[in-house]
């Protein structure tokens, strides 16, 4: 089966707890590279208003079939009620970047 990969986007609302999760994903080999930006803005519905938050951006880069043990990963860590974990495929990737992803994530 040939290697999919994904980048799994996730937020927090502080850059310690952002830190912590990439460093605990990295460690685990869930993830390749995790690229930390912000602070961005949101709004959101939230208990039935819109809120609005500074949060930091976590980008992680991984392999489709790491996603069950990525996201446990994540919500064990994770200090939000329901955090949002987005797993989006790269339809298009470079062989040479493939075979990194594959080297440094866990089989």
């Amino acid at each position: 089966m040939p290697t999919e990969a994904i980048q799994v986007i996730t937020t927090t609302a502080e850059r310690k707890e952002a830190d912590a999760i990439a460093e605990a994903l990295l460690q685990q080999r869930l993830a390749a590279c995790v690229q930390i930006s912000g602070p961005i803005d949101s709004s959101y519905w939230w208990n039935g208003r819109i809120e609005t938050s500074r949060e930091f951006v976590l980008t992680i880069k991984t392999r489709r079939e790491l996603f069950p043990r990525l996201e446990a990963a994540i919500l064990a860590l994770h200090p939000y009620e329901q955090p949002e974990i987005l797993a989006v495929a790269a339809v298009e990737v470079t062989p040479g970047y493939l075979q990194w992803l594959e080297v440094q994530t866990a089989k």
